[in-house]
């Protein structure tokens, strides 16, 4: 099963990769990590003139997933991606994992609802 996150969103449920190594449930999370609320940013900017609690850090998921158990793989540049979601899947066949991956700002959904 795959699973895929922003960076802002997967903090809602990242934890769940307890849950996941408890049950041995064997999940592929991949993130977004622009290091940003981008969707919100893309409204809230126009709307206010101000990007306040929208950027984040460069957080490494990857990381964070192998605290909670599971294991972690990290994308740092385009040449790698499927090279690292090739070596996700085979660590789901048996485990969980989370791949963190760095992304550019796009304008991909400029002008949809932010709710």
């Amino acid at each position: 099963m795959w699973l895929i996150w922003g960076d802002g969103s997967s903090a809602y449920s990242l934890a769940e990769y307890d849950t996941f190594k408890r049950h041995n449930l064997p999940v592929i999370g991949l993130i977004g990590n622009d290091a940003c609320w981008t969707q919100i940013e893309r409204e809230q900017i126009p709307m206010f003139q101000d990007d306040v609690a929208c950027p984040l850090e460069y957080t490494r998921y990857d990381i964070v997933s192998q605290g909670y158990g599971a294991k972690g793989l990290e994308v740092g540049d385009e040449a790698q991606v499927e090279e690292v979601l090739r070596a996700a899947q085979k660590i789901a066949e048996t485990d969980a994992v989370v791949v963190n991956c760095y992304v550019g700002k796009s304008d991909f959904r400029e002008g949809s609802l932010s709710v």
